[in-house]
């Protein structure tokens, strides 16, 4: 018997980009580029405001 296929949704997708990931390096440089400010600004905005995108860029100043 055949599997069923499992359908594919944008759902998980749209909430990991609505988080910042404090402890990956690739996405902690991504918002500081975005951003203009240092790595470890992002990180301790993250830390402050925890890791909701829209929170950090605001602590940022973005």
């Amino acid at each position: 018997m055949a599997a069923a296929k499992k359908s594919k949704t944008g759902r998980g997708r749209k909430q990991d980009r609505a988080r910042v990931a404090g402890g990956q390096d690739y996405e902690v440089q991504y918002e500081a580029k975005k951003t203009g400010k240092s790595a470890p600004a992002v990180k301790k905005a993250v830390k402050k405001v925890g890791n909701a995108r829209k929170r950090v860029e605001k602590r940022l100043g973005r």
